[in-house]
C-alpha cells in the first residue's frame, strides 16, 4: 500500500482540512493572568464560535493541564493527526515562543499563536493610519509599552516590514543593546534589532518626538502631557484590556490625532477577531504545512486594503469585524503568499483558491 496515497486520499475524504484546535493551559488571559485551564475555556470557545461563524471553520476548543513545557508540547504534537493547523492562545510569555517554536519544528501543520493576530491587525491599522497623516512608514519613530508575547511579536512584524525605529519598553525600562538586567532570547533579539539610538529610561521618556505609541501592558500608565511630548498627529494604539493605557479623550487632549484600543467601546478596536478567521481560511486552502513572515504582512496589506482611501477617517482606519469582505480577503492574499514563498506544495490556480473561498463562504 502507498502510506502517503492512503494520507491523502484519508484527508480528502475527512473533515481535517475543515478543522483546527484551539489550544491553550490558561497561563495569559487578557484581563486575568495565569487562571488555569478551565478559565480559559470561554474564551476559546468563543473564538471557535467567531472562526465558524465567519469563516466555516471547525475549531475546537482544547485546554490543556501541562505540568511542563514538554508536557503540552507533547499534548499539542500528538493532535497532528486530526487537525489542518493549531491555534496557540493566551499561554504566557515568554515559555509561549519555546513552544511555537519547537511545535514548528516537529509538525508539519501550521503553529499559529495568538500574539501574530494582533501583531498582524497593527500592522493593518497603521498602516491606514500613515496614510491618513502621510507618514513614510520607513521613517517613523516606534514606541511599544510591552514586552510580553504581543509586545515581542507586533515588534518583530513591524522591523520585518521595513520599519527600524522601534523602541520597546518593559516594566524595567527600555530594552537597549547592552542592558543585561530582566533579560530572555527573545528580548535579546529586540536589544540587537531596534532601538538604533539606544534610548534608555521608561516609556514617558521613550515617547519624547515619537509618532507612534503601542500599548501592550497595563492601564492609565500615560497622561495627556505625555502624549503632548510626541510628535505633532501622533497616532496611539493603547490597546491594554480591560483598559487602555490612556483613555482616548485625555489621548485626544495632548494631541494625538488616530487613536486606537483594544476596547470596543471606542472607535479603531484593535481587534485580532478582524485576522484569525480569514488567515485560517487561506491557510487551509492553500494547505499550508507553515507559516512565513510573507503571509503576515500579505494579511495586513489586504485588511487594511478593505477601507479605501477616500473612506478613512480618524475614527475609522480598519473595518468591522462582520464586515464580510474581511474573511475573503485575507485568506486569498495569504493562500497567495503561501504559494509564492513555497509553503505549500499543492499545484493551485489564483482561480481555484478563490473559488474554494467562496464555496466555503457561501454555505455561511
Amino acid at each position: 500500500m502507498d502510506v502517503q496515497m492512503e494520507i491523502d486520499r484519508t484527508n480528502k475524504a475527512t473533515g481535517r482540512w475543515k478543522s483546527i484546535a484551539i489550544v491553550s493551559d490558561g497561563s495569559a488571559v487578557p484581563g486575568l493572568g495565569d487562571v488555569g485551564p478551565e478559565a480559559a475555556l470561554p474564551v476559546i470557545e468563543g473564538k471557535a464560535l467567531i472562526f465558524k461563524s465567519l469563516a466555516g471553520i471547525d475549531a475546537y476548543p482544547i485546554c490543556l493541564r501541562a505540568g511542563s513545557d514538554d508536557e503540552l508540547i507533547s499534548a499539542v504534537a500528538s493532535m497532528e493527526p486530526t487537525f489542518a493547523g493549531i491555534n496557540l492562545e493566551d499561554i504566557a510569555a515568554p515559555r509561549c515562543f519555546h513552544i511555537e517554536s519547537r511545535l514548528k519544528e516537529i509538525m508539519n501543520i501550521p503553529i499559529f499563536h495568538d500574539q501574530h493576530g494582533t501583531a498582524i491587525v497593527v500592522l493593518a491599522g497603521l498602516i491606514n493610519a500613515f496614510k491618513i497623516t502621510m507618514r513614510d512608514y520607513t521613517k517613523v519613530k516606534i514606541a511599544i509599552n510591552g514586552a510580553g508575547a504581543a509586545g515581542i511579536a507586533v515588534a518583530k512584524l513591524l522591523h520585518r516590514y521595513g520599519i527600524r525605529d522601534i523602541v520597546v519598553c518593559d516594566k524595567h525600562d527600555a530594552i537597549y543593546d547592552g542592558r543585561i538586567e530582566n533579560m530572555n532570547m527573545e528580548k535579546q533579539w529586540i536589544a540587537l534589532n531596534t532601538n538604533p539610538s539606544r534610548k534608555r529610561g521608561d516609556i514617558k521618556e521613550v515617547i519624547r518626538d515619537c509618532d507612534v505609541l503601542i500599548g501592550l501592558s497595563t492601564a492609565n500608565v500615560l497622561s495627556s502631557d505625555d502624549v503632548h511630548k510626541m510628535a505633532p498627529e501622533a497616532i496611539i494604539f493603547a490597546m491594554s484590556n480591560p483598559e487602555p493605557e490612556i483613555l482616548p479623550h485625555l489621548a485626544r487632549r495632548g494631541g494625538a490625532r488616530i487613536i486606537g484600543t483594544g476596547c470596543s467601546d471606542y472607535p479603531n478596536h484593535i481587534d485580532n477577531s478582524l485576522v484569525f478567521p480569514g488567515f485560517f481560511l487561506g491557510l487551509m486552502v492553500a494547505k499550508c504545512a507553515k507559516i512565513t513572515d510573507e503571509m503576515k504582512m500579505a494579511a495586513a496589506d489586504a485588511l487594511a486594503g478593505t477601507i479605501k482611501m477616500p473612506d478613512l477617517k480618524d475614527d475609522a482606519i480598519l473595518p468591522d469585524v462582520f464586515d464580510r469582505r474581511v474573511v475573503p480577503s485575507i485568506a486569498l492574499s495569504v493562500a497567495l503568499a503561501a504559494i509564492k514563498s513555497g509553503a505549500t506544495e499543492e499545484k493551485i490556480s489564483v482561480s481555484d483558491i478563490s473559488k474554494q473561498i467562496d464555496e466555503r463562504l457561501s454555505k455561511l
